[in-house]
């Protein structure tokens, strides 16, 4: 249907056809809503375009180049492999072509209605679409989903060029391997980047405000990442700022104020902002509404409602955790919502996996030792941790894969799964175990009579959950 033919008048807009703008579409158009998506940019958002895919093949063709390195040790003979950035970076593009175009025939074949512009408020119920600074049709709805991201934040004083200094954007498309980079921020944009440049012969310094690599991870591994990436020569400085960068000659000198109040001047080629995203909530028509934003993202309750009537908010734009599996289930949660879908439940953000795909991987989900062990404390409980390295699972060892391990987090007095942290090759499939175990609120007397295959990297999330209890086998 084309934007001329389209009736004004929907069940549900929505404003963004990112990761949670798009399965929010499709779910309504299931419940046999009228559905309006309007789009701008790119359908999939920054997610299928410029964030989780693209990077993703990235970081796997460093993967294969790492491994081309070390054939010899898997009894193979080739010649000397070489890093063609500018062919990843084709490869990279292909695949975000791919998937975006499977959602533009997704949206076709729900009969999604797609409308070419950017979406603001206009009005209770009202949605107008702007096209190059005109405005081309307005829509009515008494349902509006606004799902329109985040962006890169910057830095005061601190001009990401695009040249010199990239953002997450530049850094996914660089005609040339920098010598040495500069990494501000070691959340998990930051250690991707970090990963993927390092393994292809990039010199890297991580520099991090706060005490700790990777903040929101549980401390142990914390420092086994960092472990494993000093051992690469990646340079870490926490509780650390950058307080100046001055273009050279052929790069950039960069100032950085140490925790211990010393300052130091290093050269780079480039530097990567990585300090985390802002919500894209400006030229939404907010003003004057009942909508609320908190620094940078839309303030809503447990169901995504914000303090607009019939106005919801979800994804980047609503706020942490900034992940587009979270994005995705809360479009959905949205879309039943709407459509009166009866026992629905909030999403529990302990529920929430949460995966960096550097080298070694990370997952976690739930609460980190400390948060478990600092809650027990106030409740006067206790709990139980337990642990299972990689060196002593089969797979990982036949695989050479064997740098890492598992840990479990329990309620001692319950069984309750609290929380669950990896590190080590392929954790990001791992996880989902996990998450399906709290969703169905197992314990570990479920979890310890689950069957898990052999050899595989699973077993190594059993043995965690016995050690918790004190009946690993194979430790």
């Amino acid at each position: 249907m084309t934007q001329s033919e389209a009736n004004a008048g929907f069940d549900v807009i929505v404003i963004g056809a990112g990761p949670g703008g798009y399965p929010a579409a499709i779910r309504a158009r299931q419940l046999g809503l009228s559905v309006a998506l309007v789009e701008s940019t790119h359908l999939g958002g920054i997610c299928l375009n410029w964030g989780c895919i693209p990077t993703k093949a990235l970081l796997h063709s460093a993967e294969v180049f790492q491994l081309a390195q070390h054939l010899e040790e898997f009894g193979v003979t080739a010649g000397e492999p070489s890093a063609d950035i500018v062919k990843m970076v084709a490869r990279s593009r292909r695949v975000s072509k791919r998937l975006t175009t499977g959602i533009k025939h997704l949206l076709e074949k729900n009969q999604v209605t797609v409308f070419d512009g950017v979406g603001r408020l206009a009005g209770p119920g009202r949605v107008m679409v702007e096209k190059e600074g005109a405005d081309v049709i307005a829509l009515r709805s008494a349902n509006i989903v606004l799902a329109t991201g985040a962006r890169a934040r910057k830095l005061p004083g601190i001009d990401a060029d695009g040249d010199r200094v990239w953002t997450s954007k530049e850094a996914m498309i660089p005609a040339a391997i920098p010598g040495s980079l500069l990494v501000v921020g070691s959340g998990a944009i930051g250690m991707e980047f970090a990963s993927l440049y390092s393994d292809l012969g990039s010199r890297l310094t991580v520099v991090e405000a706060l005490p700790q690599i990777l903040p929101v991870e549980d401390s142990e591994i914390s420092d086994l990442v960092v472990a494993h990436f000093k051992q690469r020569g990646v340079t870490f400085h926490t509780e650390s700022t950058v307080t100046r960068l001055e273009r050279t000659e052929a790069g950039m000198a960069a100032t950085l104020q140490l925790a211990a109040e010393e300052e130091i001047t290093i050269e780079v080629d480039r530097v990567i902002l990585a300090v985390g995203i802002v919500g894209n909530t400006e030229h939404l028509g907010l003003d004057g509404t009942s909508v609320q934003v908190d620094r940078s993202h839309i303030v809503t309750n447990e169901w995504l409602e914000t303090g607009q009537p019939g106005v919801y908010a979800i994804g980047d734009v609503a706020g942490p955790p900034w992940l587009a599996h979270k994005a995705t289930h809360e479009g959905i949660l949205v879309a039943e919502r709407i459509a009166g879908l009866p026992n629905l439940e909030p999403i529990n953000p302990l529920r929430i996996p949460g995966c960096t795909y550097c080298r070694p991987q990370i997952a976690s989900i739930g609460l980190t030792e400390a948060q478990a062990a600092a809650s027990a404390l106030e409740s006067g409980g206790e709990i139980r941790v337990g642990r299972f390295p990689f060196r002593g699972n089969g797979k990982a060892i036949a695989m050479g894969e064997y740098d890492g391990m598992l840990k479990t987090i329990f309620d001692a007095a319950t069984g309750e799964v609290l929380g669950a942290h990896m590190v080590g090759h392929g954790v990001t499939e791992l996880i989902s175990s996990v998450s399906t175990a709290m969703q169905l609120e197992a314990t570990e007397a479920e979890l310890m009579r689950t069957v898990f295959p052999h050899p595989t990297f699973s077993e190594a999330l059993h043995e965690s959950v016995l050690a918790a209890f004190g009946r690993a086998i194979h430790i």
